[in-house]
């Protein structure tokens, strides 16, 4: 896939009064490339010879183009230029944002951009948030009936804590945007404050609250003052350290309903996570509901897939319409585990991931590769793709 023809250009760019103007459109071109294409990201990446740029399509980086190495400093300049970052530091880490306007804005939230000093020149990741007005309710992002009904079931409860756990990019942010919405349209007038970092999507009827890591205005800090503001309804972007986790809890246990995020690779590693925080078992048990835990798989594109005789299941071809990937667009896969009385029991003896999860088995738990193969059965993935995501496919 190519975004423009930059050899015939590159002559025209090695004359110094064409090259602000040529790189200014190149920049341009795989901005509004990336967003045509549905692109999360693009990737500036710096080596010996080149600047590679690559697109993150459905999950998966794909190389659009291979820039001579002179362009490398012109076109990250540009880039800082951009997201308002120092153009004359090219030794320290930068982050910023891309404003949207005009035509290009449509369907598109914003675009963040983080720049990092390599060996070979500074490495540069512009993130694109779009506005998936398909993707707002509960009932529009795939879960399988049974998490559904527990994830709406919990959300009508006045008090405990909620924790969505997966990758960066696995969806977590649009689910807790759809389960707060759930909520306002279900007890219209609760208070319901989220604090985000950064605020990735705009609820109307949500205090939203923008955090700032490197500031005074901290996720503990604003907690903290949040909880005399009266609110029924707490939403935190990440529980990242032992002390945000903690008050957290504290809140929970205290008449309020609170839901986030947190690192951790199945949802028995996400009780195991807090207790190394530092939080008590008997608040653990006492305040947790319940762990999400999802990841996107690729879908098939409807347009090539065709039907392995070996196997029976779909696999991916490879059309125009999908750019020869075979996949079009991602569908969610989770697993979500309540706690029990044994559950709880387990927790309480501090019992290890491995044990913890052997119990889940035994009382039926229906994990994300079970999930996964539900969507291979409907012709929406492959058993590559679930392998990719969940490990090796049984």
């Amino acid at each position: 896939m190519k975004i423009m023809n930059t050899k015939s250009e590159n002559k025209d760019l090695k004359n110094p009064q064409n090259k602000a103007q040529d790189v200014t459109v190149l920049v341009d071109g795989f901005l509004e490339g990336a967003m045509n294409t549905g692109a999360s990201d693009i990737h500036f990446e710096p080596t010996e010879n080149e600047l590679i740029v690559k697109y993150r399509l459905d999950g998966v980086l794909k190389t659009v183009e291979k820039l001579p190495k002179f362009l490398s400093e012109n076109v990250i300049a540009r880039l800082k230029v951009l997201g308002g970052l120092l153009t004359y530091r090219n030794d320290i880490p930068q982050e910023g944002r891309i404003e949207i306007t005009g035509h290009d804005s449509q369907g598109v939230l914003d675009e963040r951009l983080a720049v990092f000093p390599t060996i070979y020149g500074q490495r540069a990741i512009v993130r694109i948030f779009y506005q998936h007005k398909n993707l707002t309710e509960l009932g529009q992002l795939g879960f399988s009936g049974p998490v559904c009904k527990t994830l709406k079931s919990i959300a009508f409860k006045n008090q405990g804590l909620l924790l969505l756990t997966g990758p960066a990019g696995s969806g977590k942010s649009t689910t807790l945007a759809a389960l707060l919405r759930f909520i306002l349209k279900s007890f219209p007038g609760k208070s319901i404050v989220a604090l985000e970092d950064p605020v990735e999507i705009r609820i109307e009827g949500v205090t939203q609250v923008q955090i700032t890591p490197f500031g005074q205005m901290t996720f503990p800090t604003a907690l903290r003052s949040l909880l005399r503001q009266d609110p029924q309804v707490l939403m935190i972007g990440e529980i990242r350290d032992a002390e945000t986790a903690r008050i957290a809890i504290e809140a929970a246990l205290t008449g309020h309903f609170l839901m986030s995020t947190m690192h951790s690779g199945t949802p028995a590693a996400g009780f195991l996570r807090l207790l190394e925080m530092g939080i008590e078992p008997y608040q653990v048990t006492s305040s947790v509901c319940a762990i999400l835990n999802q990841r996107l798989v690729r879908k098939l594109c409807n347009k090539c897939k065709k039907k392995s005789e070996k196997t029976g299941f779909f696999e991916a071809a490879g059309c125009k319409d999908c750019l020869d990937t075979g996949y079009k667009g991602r569908v969610l896969i989770s697993e979500i585990v309540e706690l029990n009385s044994e559950l709880r029991k387990a927790i309480a003896q501090k019992t290890d991931l491995e044990k913890l999860e052997t119990l889940l088995k035994e009382q039926g738990h229906t994990n994300m590769l079970a999930d996964g193969k539900r969507l291979i059965s409907e012709s929406v993935t492959t058993v590559d793709e679930l392998s990719k995501v969940c490990g090796i496919f049984e």
